[in-house]
């Protein structure tokens, strides 16, 4: 009896121990991923199903979570509500900043996606027009940031304005009411303004538009490593899929935005998906919008802007992505 309690013991001790060694990925029974208007890739990879096919033999399954803004991506990421989380790059480094615990792993697109707006008939027609107005925008977003920048290249800063802070589908109805001058706008809710209301983009920076970034959490990252690689290959299809079959990306964004076709049309006709890896060109975009908002005093003298990009941008996961 001792013999056979002393082999039971030590057998059980190697289960334990196997069981130690087991990657953390094992555990994984769900993946919270978001899906955004902003974001027409992710709306791809959804309706398609694309995660739960290739997690379907793991017994893995896949949480989507809306989000109306990289603000609000942010946010679920940091309250470890999602493991991945779609934003704009220089939204993703402004989170970083203040101690969000992300890595941008991936890019869905490089999107004209913001720019300042006026109503119909407006006399506002440049940044210097702004000064004492109204506008509307929503903080920690990829258009609060554009918006900083703009004017800044003014030689005005947000002290010289009235920020009001909206979500972007009530900035848009703001502006429509009259409530505010401008809007620091979003697409799709931007092309809608433009399309349907004869709204004006009378501030237009494509290069200032930072990169659409896939955030993933870095203790997600750091536990399973191969999970993550194998998010992005089937993001990478989803991708591929969206420059193959435009009529498939658009019908995607159509059902999610419940906009009418010739404002989707607008949209993606400023969305750029040729590219997917990340690297030295979001680090340098990223980068420069990180300096421009400490020039402007909305980052910290102190904050050492290039290491938090470095500590950002982590191509390591793109396997698949060219």
């Amino acid at each position: 009896m001792i013999k056979l309690s002393r082999r039971l013991a030590l057998g059980a001790a190697a289960l334990l121990g196997l069981a130690a060694a087991l990657p953390a990925q094992a555990q994984v029974k769900e993946i919270r991923i978001d899906w955004a208007t902003y974001n027409p890739v992710g709306l791809v990879l959804k309706d398609k199903g694309l995660l739960e096919q290739e997690f379907k033999a793991d017994g893995i399954s896949i949480r989507w979570v809306q989000s109306l803004g990289s603000n609000k991506a942010l946010e679920f990421l940091n309250a470890d509500s999602l493991d991945f989380g779609s934003t704009a790059g220089a939204a993703a480094l402004i989170g970083k900043i203040n101690g969000n615990p992300i890595r941008s792993v991936y890019v869905y697109s490089r999107p004209e996606w913001t720019a300042l707006v006026a109503p119909k008939g407006s006399s506002i027609t440049k940044p210097a027009d702004l000064k004492g107005k109204r506008i509307a925008v929503t903080r920690g977003t990829d258009p609060h940031i554009f918006l900083i920048q703009a004017l800044a290249g003014a030689g005005l800063s947000e002290k010289d304005v009235k920020i009001v802070l909206l979500q972007h589908p009530d900035g848009r109805l703001a502006l429509q009411r009259g409530d505010v001058d401008a809007w620091a706008g979003l697409d799709p809710l931007m092309a809608a303004a433009e399309v349907d209301e004869g709204a004006t983009l009378f501030y237009r920076r494509p290069e200032l538009n930072s990169w659409g970034v896939l955030n993933v959490r870095e203790e997600f990252a750091a536990k399973n490593p191969a999970l993550v690689k194998r998010v992005l290959g089937t993001y990478e299809k989803a991708r591929e899929l969206s420059i193959k079959e435009p009529a498939t990306l658009k019908a995607s964004l159509l059902a999610a935005a419940k906009l009418p076709e010739p404002v989707i049309v607008r949209q993606l006709e400023r969305t750029d998906l040729s590219e997917s890896k990340i690297g030295d060109k979001q680090k340098k975009t990223i980068l420069d919008a990180g300096i421009a908002l400490q020039q402007a005093g909305v980052i910290e003298a102190k904050v050492n802007v290039q290491a938090v990009v470095d500590a950002l941008i982590d191509g390591s996961y793109s396997v698949a992505a060219r």
